[in-house]
């Protein structure tokens, strides 16, 4: 079958699996009540890691997914930092005892938006309230054309020890059709002044799928980038969501590279970064050999949760701020998206949970098949099935699929065992869905599989 072939058939839209079960299938069935229990249950050696959600952003890039809005007056970034400390010590009382965190994530959003001195506020309510580790990783989401001097200094007067760069494009033409203007000079300003406070770990997020590019255009852009010297590259496809994020809507479908294109600006970027000595970590991320992520992808411990592939293997993800989500043992929790809704539930004492999804024991099996495919390229479904207790035979309602995907190269499939062919890993998310019982039930939409 030849390639357009196959980015034709299996170019879906399916989940970015950050979760199993999505969040389309959450539902206020779960409240903050049952988030209550759920936190007291927490066992007591169990570790947390923590999600701070900002949802502000100094100016609205028009491919954005994300849960934020435009703010340029300082007041209501002060309002909403002080509502987060209200809800850090909401939930610390809810949980009602110490438990180690090892992991801290700032995302929005833009976090760096937060006046210095808030962001200092934060933390410091968070180092009170629960046991951050004193070698715990805290990862910043930044915005590189807003970073300030007193903002770099915040970072590394927090701890912050890995710094995650927005870049997505630097061809002038992609960026005027993105509302997103930022040239080489200020993201590279902003990884020297990191790296000079001590924040010695870079990463950086790129988009391929955006309007006017092309493979020689993200080539160049992976080849500027790669002068900053990053630990990590995040790459990811664009959404095209229009119908969940309107201002996407400016943005004229003729514009967009048709599948074929984009899976070539995939490859391309792919091929340029492995050529640079950079390993490729599951569908989308890539990393220096030496760093923690590869390491982690060689030896098998790689997870993926709402931040992508990590190395946090924290069985409790709590989150923060307006429409953060938790991942926990018994499922997941999703805050009010809608900042009033969030602060008014805070305000009031309220564990501030919009909706969420309970875990079943089939739920956590396939939760922890689509990971290993989405980590590991490959599972062994006997050998997860022995560790839930279950038949494997429960899973073979994905065999028609799979055995579909191995005729085509994609995959190798011998009845209990699954393994990406190279391939096949651009279309990981396919093989994935195959265990999704979900995605058959429902008419959630998502992204393009590549």
């Amino acid at each position: 079958m030849t390639l357009d072939a196959l980015i034709a058939k299996y170019d879906r839209r399916i989940p970015r699996y950050t979760s199993y079960p999505t969040a389309p299938h959450f539902t206020a069935a779960v409240d903050g009540a049952a988030y209550r229990d759920w936190l007291r249950a927490l066992p007591e050696d169990g570790a947390l890691s923590l999600y701070l959600h900002v949802p502000f952003c100094a100016s609205l890039c028009l491919f954005c997914a994300c849960h934020t809005t435009v703010v340029r007056q300082p007041e209501p970034l002060l309002a909403y930092a002080a509502t987060l400390e209200r809800e850090i010590d909401l939930l610390a009382d809810a949980i009602g005892r110490d438990l180690p965190v090892h992991h801290v994530h700032w995302g929005g959003g833009t976090p760096t938006i937060l006046p210095p001195a808030a962001i200092a506020g934060v933390m410091r309510r968070l180092r009170a309230r629960f046991a951050v580790a004193a070698n715990a990783e805290i990862a910043v989401e930044i915005d590189p054309r807003t970073l300030t001097p007193a903002g770099v200094e915040a970072l590394a007067a927090i701890g912050t020890t890995r710094a995650s760069l927005g870049v997505q494009d630097f061809d002038p033409v992609v960026q005027a059709a993105i509302n997103r203007h930022q040239g080489l000079d200020i993201t590279a300003s902003a990884a020297a002044r990191l790296r000079a406070v001590g924040i010695g770990s870079i990463n950086l997020d790129l988009i391929y799928g955006l309007p006017h590019q092309t493979v020689d255009g993200v080539i160049d852009t992976v080849t500027q980038a790669l002068t900053l010297a990053p630990d990590r590259a995040a790459v990811f496809g664009y959404a095209h969501v229009p119908w969940m994020k309107k201002h996407q809507a400016l943005i004229p479908d003729a514009a967009l590279p048709d599948a074929a294109a984009r899976f070539a600006q995939r490859q391309a970027v792919e091929d340029t970064l492995t050529a640079h000595g950079y390993a490729a970590i599951g569908l989308d991320h890539f990393a220096r050999p030496e760093d923690a992520l590869a390491q982690a992808a060689a030896s098998g411990t790689l997870r993926r949760n709402f931040q992508g592939y990590t190395t946090d293997g924290a069985p409790t993800l709590l989150g923060l701020g307006a429409s953060s989500i938790g991942a926990l043992p018994q499922g997941y929790v999703q805050n009010q998206p809608a900042v009033p809704a969030w602060r008014d539930a805070v305000r009031a004492g309220d564990l501030p949970i919009a909706r969420g999804i309970a875990l079943s024991a089939e739920d956590r099996l396939r939760r922890e098949v689509i990971e290993q495919v989405m980590c590991r390229l490959e599972v062994d479904l006997r050998a997860v099935a022995a560790r839930h207790g279950a038949d494997p035979a429960s899973l073979m309602d994905a065999a028609p699929r799979l055995q579909e995907m191995a005729r085509d190269g994609l995959l190798v499939w011998d009845g209990y065992r699954l393994r990406m062919t190279p391939a096949g890993r651009p279309f990981v998310r396919a093989a994935a869905a195959a265990f999704d019982t979900y995605l058959r039930e429902g008419a959630a939409r998502h992204s393009a599989a590549i």
